[in-house]
């Protein structure tokens, strides 16, 4: 059995460990003030939010994220206790409930006095890493006097088990296609676009910043590399904004029009920059380029995400097992590793700065 008793810099022993997410509606009435909390102070116009709601009522108004959180958590607490780690999971968010401001007020009111948080962000930048900073900031803030110090766990974008269930998912996606088409098959990843000024202030500036979109490349070639690919590119999708403010390109839809030009006949997509299939993964893949592919000839296959592999519930274990023991950080890249501080503090001067986002479709990068 490991012992709970490591410490997070505040003398306290951890006593509970808290998955922190993005949130999403669950019910066609909950989409407008949900999408009102993502958007709060960024001038977005109305009509713009009923665009995006539109895509949240295609499917009835509810997002898969809340409930592959909890199916996240449930497999956590099983693998917690074959561990023998006496951690309760708690469950926060910062757009929708169950808001990470009453979690953190409820740890607080119960007894705990230092946890460890679990971001479903695996990367660096603004919106993948720092955000989560300011949440559990604001959290702390919320609770008051009561609140548990709170350690944020390091990102994991190069995880062994994160690689090789996002492979396995490529294997298994390949195996779909038609077998004629399977050999000529063309490998994308995809992730969430930023603003090109928001991927520049990524990371220390010391270390020359773009730390969310080197992350992803690293990521891509390791899973492309575990799951036999030669070969391979990377895109991005779900921008938004004004066209005049540059993001992070190509676009997935203009990427296939691209490759349809080139004679390819079978894509194979791996949304690497995303840990479960919540909107932008369903809508964005699993309907715009689908039917963009279907458009132009292209079989059109999508590997799953790694939040239902059991192996992801593993990663979150060997995360917490990492801070409580010591012990050196298990990882298959060469960037930078960062992420883990206390009480919302940043990881270094500057890094990650926020940079005001153009009015447009909320983005996050989970």
């Amino acid at each position: 059995m490991i012992a709970v008793n490591s410490t997070d810099g505040s003398g306290s022993r951890f006593d509970a460990l808290l998955l922190l997410s993005f949130g999403g509606p669950e019910k066609p009435e909950d989409v407008r003030p949900f999408l009102e909390n993502v958007t709060r102070g960024r001038g977005v116009p109305p009509e713009r939010l009923d665009a995006v709601a539109e895509h949240y009522l295609h499917f009835g108004g509810v997002s898969p994220i809340n409930a592959l959180n909890r199916d996240i958590i449930s497999r956590v607490e099983s693998e917690l206790a074959s561990a023998g780690i006496d951690l309760p999971v708690h469950f926060g968010n910062r757009n929708w409930h169950p808001m990470v401001e009453d979690t953190v007020a409820r740890m607080g009111a119960d007894g705990v006095r230092s946890a460890l948080v679990f971001p479903t962000s695996a990367w660096g930048g603004y919106s993948g890493c720092r955000q989560y900073h300011e949440d559990v900031s604001r959290a702390r803030a919320a609770a008051g006097d009561g609140a548990p110090h709170l350690l944020k766990l390091r990102q994991y974008y190069d995880h062994p088990l994160l690689i090789g269930a996002f492979a396995d998912a490529v294997r298994a996606a390949a195996a779909q296609l038609p077998a004629e088409h399977r050999a000529g098959a063309r490998l994308v990843f995809t992730a969430h676009s930023v603003p090109v000024s928001a991927d520049v202030n990524a990371g220390p500036p010391a270390e020359g910043g773009r730390l969310y979109s080197r992350q992803v490349a690293e990521a891509a070639r390791l899973t492309a590399r575990a799951a036999g690919f030669d070969d391979f590119d990377l895109v991005w999708q779900s921008r938004s904004g004004p066209p005049q403010v540059p993001w992070l390109e190509p676009d997935i839809c203009d990427h296939l029009d691209t490759l349809a030009g080139d004679g390819v006949r079978a894509v194979i997509a791996c949304p690497v920059g995303f840990v479960s299939d919540h909107l932008e993964v369903v809508w964005d893949l699993d309907t715009e380029a689908r039917d963009k592919a279907a458009e132009l000839g292209i079989d059109f296959v999508r590997a799953a995400t790694p939040g239902t592999d059991r192996r992801f519930a593993e990663l979150v274990v060997a995360l917490v097992t990492e801070q409580l023991t010591g012990a050196s950080a298990a990882r298959l890249g060469s960037e930078p590793l960062l992420g883990s501080t206390l009480d919302g503090e940043s990881c270094a001067v500057d890094c990650c700065k926020a940079v005001v986002r153009p009015s447009g479709r909320p983005a996050h990068t989970h």
